[in-house]
């Protein structure tokens, strides 16, 4: 089963950095159809792959926006006392 999820993972890798390339957000769905046309359980390897490698990249985008508007904020902030102080 090592195998299987090795050649899953790495051609998830692979196929995520294609797509990301060319720009199109549902190539992976074409790799998953020429897979299973040859094998089914890699193809679903591959698409559980897939789906945790976009689902961490949400996840990562939320975390860095919420960061962001922390930093923001707490910049907003420190200016505003800064500009209360006496002067």
């Amino acid at each position: 089963m090592a195998t299987l999820d090795e050649l899953a993972a790495q051609l998830a890798e692979d196929t995520l950095k294609v797509q990301d390339a060319l720009g199109e957000d549902r190539m992976f769905m074409e790799v998953a159809q020429v897979l299973g046309a040859a094998s089914q359980s890699l193809e679903e390897a591959f698409l559980t792959e897939i789906r945790v490698r976009l689902a961490e990249r949400k996840a990562r985008a939320f975390l860095n926006t919420r960061l962001e508007a922390a930093k923001a904020a707490l910049e907003a902030e420190a200016h505003s006392k800064q500009a209360k102080l006496p002067k």
